[in-house]
């Protein structure tokens, strides 16, 4: 499985958001990863069901961000947005044994809102 997935919903629509753009980074802050910050890690686009799984199977523990083209995906529709990029910056944290977990990160998503949490 792929260390790190996410699935996005249209909450104005109540529909899966395919075709968004999402970008996984490395992120800046006190992390073994520090200094690679901003360094693109993988990137991809959400398909039919608005899932994406992305990025390699390990990540090492520390900071990161998934950057959501909200902006391309609401003016492909039509419709005006305040948001054109979404930033979740999350931890990836180690486990007991030195390996790190599994990272689900879902956003729902509307033009004018969004919300985000730890998904399992």
């Amino acid at each position: 499985m792929t260390h790190v997935t996410t699935h996005v919903l249209d909450a104005a629509t109540g529909e899966p958001a395919r075709g968004i753009g999402v970008v996984l980074a490395a992120a800046s802050g006190d992390s073994v990863v520090a200094e690679t910050a901003g360094a693109i890690i993988a990137h991809g686009v959400t398909d039919a069901d608005g899932r994406l799984a992305i990025g390699p199977d390990a990540l090492e523990p520390g900071d990161y961000t998934l950057t959501f083209l909200t902006g391309e995906y609401f003016a492909a529709r039509g419709a005006p947005t305040f948001y054109p990029y979404v930033i979740v910056t999350f931890i990836v944290e180690a486990e007991t044994e030195g390996s790190s977990r599994h990272c689900h990160v879902p956003l729902l998503l509307s033009p004018f809102a969004y919300s985000t949490y730890r998904g399992s």
